[in-house]
């Protein structure tokens, strides 16, 4: 029954002509970087795609490090944008790609300036598909007040982290249900790339009730 009711879109689209653009967004400390190296190694190593990362998180310099250091390890092509404007000539490098990711920085979603420097950033790239990223240890209510405050920007889907340390993956059906998002994958330990788990139905009714 409960499978019946969770949209789950089953990891990411298949693109059309050019890239599919995906950018992860996300309040800080959600595991928006880790998540983005597990999607890419995993379209890479067993997808065998040409995958491209595009950082635009330049307000912490350890994200930059740790994104280039995986990309380096993944042998996997990066570009830093520090301006929306920079946008552009990071997309056309990837033009021939069939995958890139943004990775965008935690923004509190409680800053007005923060959430508007992301809308810049995001209407440059013009992704195919927003995941908001989301942790399971957070409490349901910060849950919800991320997600309003988040709908200044497209998201078309969500995606959980930490699921391992979660205390109950309940919030996955709550939010699902009122905001009408599939859930796209579910981060579950530190490992890269295999600590993530495809989303369908049928997995998170499991988590949920499990």
């Amino acid at each position: 029954w409960l499978a019946g009711h969770i949209r789950t879109s089953g990891g990411l689209g298949s693109g059309g002509i050019g890239p599919l653009v995906v950018a992860l967004v996300g309040p800080t400390g959600v595991g928006k970087t880790t998540t983005i190296a597990k999607l890419a190694a995993q379209e890479k190593l067993f997808k065998e795609r040409r995958v491209g990362l595009i950082t635009a998180d330049t307000y912490r310099i350890a994200a930059i490090e740790q994104l280039r250091i995986f990309a380096e390890i993944a042998d996997l092509p990066i570009e830093v944008v520090y301006k929306p404007e920079e946008m552009e000539r990071a997309l056309h490098r990837f033009r021939y790609f069939d995958l890139v990711f943004i990775d965008t920085a935690g923004r509190s979603q409680r800053n007005q300036e923060h959430l508007q420097d992301l809308q810049a950033v995001l209407g440059a790239a013009s992704p195919d598909e927003i995941h908001l990223v989301l942790s399971l240890t957070m409490h349901e209510a910060v849950l919800h007040d991320v997600v309003e405050r988040f709908q200044v920007v497209p998201v078309s889907h969500f995606l959980f982290t930490k699921l391992d340390e979660a205390v109950t993956a309940a919030p996955i059906a709550n939010l699902c249900w009122k905001y009408e998002k599939p859930v796209s994958f579910v981060t579950t330990g530190q490992s890269v790339p295999e600590d993530i788990e495809v989303a369908t139905p049928e997995a998170a009714a499991e988590w949920i009730l499990t």
